[in-house]
């Protein structure tokens, strides 16, 4: 089998769990990220890098020109953008896997870029949180050059299915979920913060626990404030490229939007300390406390 020489664009908490996690198992793993150009951001990412055996480049071309598998693990709304860049020093037969959750319409644009530069584009719809599997997480995969890219990453342990060999239809699948994983955090905030103000949660979840006595309610919804708190940002970036994915269908993405919008509002929140001190393993009642704080302190 041919030797990997890993190149992973967007060295976040994705990128990072990936090159963690393929490291040990390929010729060389190199990683390079923005945020390696601010002394403020670059050291923690350089201390992770020393951590895992993972060469930090200077930018996307040293990464490229060493690289024969490179992965991008940026933000939605950067896809083509980080295509374009990467096509632009790719070498040719390089394997472009697209991690990132973005429209049909954006992976197709990325896949015209890597491909004009001779590259290999594949892309991936990741479909649930990376952390708690690691290199593991269900991915299912798209494009001409999916099946011989499957057989590459099988071997490294990962849980890769091939969807089809259509460009779109891995990442169609990833954004419709994706409307209603990202929208049931959006209306839980809601319902519960609300329950909360009035003092009705002990009512209102009780129903849901009839409704719905699968789901343990209280522990989902502790589970979604945490990470929307944590990754309200990049939620809300996927939201929009949801939202594009409806609209690329035909129809008009209230639902999705609505969702981008809320996520995007509890990261606000969140960046403006609205949460400091508050612990992901706390219960959801601290999280919607909070909120409810804040905006009496708005209103007043």
């Amino acid at each position: 089998m041919q030797k990997t020489h890993l190149g992973l664009i967007g060295y976040g908490e994705v990128g990072g769990i990936f090159c963690a996690g393929l490291a040990p198992q390929v010729e060389s793993a190199r990683a390079w990220d923005l945020k390696l150009a601010d002394p403020g951001t670059a050291e923690p990412l350089r201390d992770r890098a020393a951590h895992d055996g993972v060469t930090l480049c200077a930018s996307a071309a040293d990464l490229c020109a060493a690289s024969n598998l490179v992965i991008s693990a940026v933000t939605a709304s950067n896809t083509v953008a980080v295509a374009r860049e990467a096509a632009a020093h790719l070498q040719p037969g390089t394997v472009f896997l697209d991690l990132n959750s973005a429209s049909p319409g954006a992976k197709r644009a990325a896949a015209a870029l890597i491909e004009a530069a001779g590259g290999h584009y594949v892309e991936a719809g990741v479909m649930t949180s990376v952390p708690p599997y690691g290199i593991r997480v269900p991915m299912l995969l798209g494009g001409a050059h999916a099946d011989a890219l499957a057989r590459r990453l099988a071997a490294f342990g990962m849980d890769v299915k091939v969807v089809s060999s259509d460009l779109g239809v891995a990442s169609a699948i990833k954004m419709c979920r994706s409307v209603m994983i990202k929208g049931l955090e959006a209306l839980v905030i809601e319902s519960y913060t609300a329950a909360r103000a009035y003092g009705v949660e002990d009512y209102v979840l009780p129903t849901l626990q009839e409704t719905f006595p699968s789901i343990d309610w209280s522990e989902q919804g502790r589970y979604f404030y945490s990470r929307v708190v944590q990754h309200g940002r990049r939620r809300a970036e996927e939201m929009r490229e949801v939202a594009n994915t409806v609209r690329e269908a035909g129809f008009e993405p209230w639902m999705a939007a609505a969702t981008a919008e809320k996520q995007d509002w509890v990261a606000r929140q969140a960046a403006q300390g609205v949460f400091e001190g508050v612990q992901a393993a706390d219960s959801w009642q601290a999280y919607a406390d909070r909120l409810i704080a804040a905006g009496r302190q708005n209103a007043s």
